[in-house]
């Protein structure tokens, strides 16, 4: 395919005419120099991007309808949704992608414009259930004694001063207690385990009064994920919070394919049955410890789960269906493990009247059974997508293996979902389209036709940074291409004097990557810090990176996007290579092949669009004030080499543009010396 047909086929759709909505005076005037918000927020400049966002989502908003709103980096497109919303949304649901954003949203930002606009609204944040504190669980967890070390026994303690004093039950207030710690598990519960109505703590269960408060708020700040879940309640009547709302305000928009395809898709795991087993043996031994060898029975179980694991080799391992070997282990284990959970249904069954918990574990147990009996135990020769809809596939981690059925398009589910009662739905983020073009974002949640526009950043980029792609690096499928990549950026780290994000496409380039610049750092007597993802939490890797000041902090997935790090502790991002999805991903080539069925190209049509959104989000990372300098170093050859380069470099910020090594060090020489770090976000 040509660079001109590459370009004929993706060029976006005209930009819709600024709406005349009747409320554009009112929101000339809120965030004009004069307006609520001046005052309210020390460092607010009227922005004529946001102040025209601000009037096309009052315009939806006024007209039910829909909006996919791009905003260019500095926009401040919070603010840009949060005041027609709180003024004019009625009930609202504002998703986020993260459960930071979420905090930020209900902590800062809403509380600010409530107050600078004097709005009367209630607001409530609402959760996944693993965020709360269960007093049942924890109860249990302080009676049983299964602490093994002594990091749990003292996150314990403190989790027990924290319930009695906490109104929220929000684990994430209690920071004393890293995020990632294991006694997580046992003081939360989750769908399977809640004991419901019966549970005596019951009235002052977390989960159920932020979800009381939710119902009856005017705004209510929830994520991706527990939106989805509210929808899937829809089908049957039970949904709390979508049927009554006005307004839904997806923020971080890019994120919902993926988002929903996992929610749509179903996924079983031996971990799953493994915790199912530790929670028969408690309750077993703490309410029928005379009726069975309860550690007999769980013990068959867990060696047929752990047995299906050893099927894969160590590692991580994805295949589908039709690539498993009918020979394969993996189908007589698969086979095992059902037989097993039906014998420990069994024994379940007939103690079931000895305790509420048995019962529950019992029902649990049948559910599992059900999960692994819909997945297909038989491959199905030559073919991979079953009626086109979805794939069926495995993925085998170190310690557990997971089955998954996954749809191949949830764009009929949302299509579906967003019919019937009228309501308005703005879609906003600052990677949505594809030079201008919209159109496979739309596509993936079956909209088409709807409104979209995209309002550009405030930052002078040509002025600000530079868009370097180094010469004579090797084609990425290059042995050694990370080692030649490394070579490449280390006079360019120097010459930033650190402060610099060095983004890898894979755990394994994290790994050789760090390996190099430890070598490369000691030898060359740089006294530059560095930071590995992995070695420690991301918001403790973030913070020591903004410290720091001269810092290199090298990582993948999780620092491509939701970092804000602004000021000169942050002047050079490097990219190694483009973000294609990897080519063992089972449900893209079933999508891909489910679209060359239908005479689209799979490459243009979906791989492309989705690496060069990714690419935005990893760029997105260097420019985050009008103050900030910088540069962002693309390794790919590819963005020169291919004809679909063009494309990819178009979508970019208008950075300058330059190959040339010895430019770079001069625009480092050139550059201001270091001012103060400011690590807030744009309002």
């Amino acid at each position: 395919m040509s660079e001109s047909d590459l370009d004929a086929d993706l060029d976006a759709a005209p930009a819709p005419s600024e709406p005349a909505g009747k409320y554009d005076a009112e929101v000339d005037r809120i965030f004009g120099a004069g307006g609520p918000l001046a005052p309210a927020v020390g460092t607010f400049k009227p922005r004529q991007s946001q102040t025209e966002m601000a009037k096309a989502i009052a315009h939806a908003i006024s007209e039910q309808g829909t909006l996919i709103a791009e905003a260019g980096t500095g926009t401040g497109k919070t603010f840009a949704y949060l005041v027609p919303a709180l003024l004019w949304g009625g009930k609202t649901i504002i998703s986020t992608g993260t459960k930071n954003l979420q905090d930020q949203l209900f902590s800062r930002d809403i509380p600010t414009v409530r107050a600078a606009l004097r709005a009367p609204v209630s607001v409530a944040l609402l959760k996944g259930r693993s965020n709360y504190l269960c007093h049942y669980h924890l109860e249990r967890t302080l009676s049983n004694g299964r602490l093994t070390s002594r990091d749990d026994v003292g996150h314990l303690r403190e989790i027990s001063r924290f319930i009695k004093m906490s109104q929220s039950g929000d684990k994430a207030e209690l920071t004393k207690v890293p995020e990632t710690a294991s006694v997580w598990n046992l003081v939360t519960s989750t769908r399977e385990n809640c004991v419901g109505q019966e549970c005596q703590y019951y009235q002052d269960c977390f989960v159920m009064k932020a979800r009381r408060e939710a119902q009856q708020a005017d705004v209510v700040v929830v994520n991706h994920h527990l939106f989805f879940a509210d929808v899937a309640l829809k089908e049957g009547g039970m949904a709390e919070l979508l049927p009554s709302a006005n307004t839904i305000i997806f923020d971080e928009a890019h994120q919902l394919p993926e988002v929903a395809t996992l929610f749509f898709g179903t996924t079983v795991s031996t971990g799953q049955v493994l915790e199912l087993c530790r929670d028969v043996l408690a309750e077993g031994l703490a309410h029928a410890r005379g009726g069975v060898d309860w550690a007999k029975v769980v013990t068959v179980v867990e060696k047929a789960a752990r047995d299906l694991r050893l099927t894969f080799p160590e590692g991580s391992t994805r295949l589908s269906l039709p690539q498993i070997p009918p020979s394969s282990e993996f189908f007589p284990a698969l086979d095992k493990l059902k037989e097993e959970l039906e014998g420990l249904i069994d024994v379940l069954e007939a103690q079931a009247e000895r305790a509420e918990t048995i019962e529950q574990c019992r029902v649990r147990a049948v559910e599992l059974l059900e999960q692994y009996k819909a997945w297909k135990s038989e491959p199905k020769k030559g073919k991979e997508v079953e009626g086109d809809d979805a794939v069926l596939w495995v993925e085998a981690f170190s310690s557990s293996l997971q089955l998954h059925k996954t749809p191949l398009s949830i764009a009929p589910i949302f299509a579906g979902q967003r019919a019937g009662t009228p309501r308005s739905w703005i879609f906003t983020s600052a990677t949505l389209a594809v030079k201008n073009d919209f159109k496979h974002f739309s596509a993936q949640l079956g909209m088409t036709g709807e409104p979209a526009q995209s309002w550009p950043s405030p930052f002078n980029y040509q002025e600000q940074g530079i868009l370097y792609v180094p010469t004579g690096l090797p084609e990425p499928n290059t042995f050694g291409y990370t080692d030649a990549v490394v070579d490449m950026a280390l006079p360019v780290i120097e010459a930033a004097g650190g402060r610099c994000f060095f983004l890898c496409t894979t755990i394994r380039a994290v790994n050789r990557v760090a390996e190099r610049l430890r070598e490369e750092f000691a030898a060359r007597g740089l006294d530059f810090p560095l930071f590995v993802q992995g070695e420690r939490g991301r918001t403790e890797l973030l913070d020591s990176f903004r410290n720091a000041g001269n810092a290199v902090l090298v990582g993948s997935q999780s620092f491509w996007e939701g970092v804000d790090v602004r000021g000169e502790a942050l002047s050079l991002v490097i990219i190694d290579k483009l973000p294609f999805a990897p080519p063992d991903d089972p449900v893209l080539a079933a999508r891909i092949e489910v679209m060359e069925k239908k005479g689209m190209n799979g490459f243009v049509h979906h791989t492309l669009p989705e690496a060069i959104i990714n690419l935005k989000q990893g760029a997105g990372r260097l420019i985050r004030d009008v103050e900030d300098r910088g540069v962002l170093m693309l390794c790919d050859p590819r963005v020169i080499s291919k004809p679909y380069g063009r494309r990819i470099w178009q979508s970019l910020p208008p950075f300058r543009r330059t190959r040339v090594q010895a430019e770079v060090i001069e625009f480092f020489a050139t550059s201001n010396p270091p001012r103060g770090k400011d690590s807030g976000s744009e309002p």
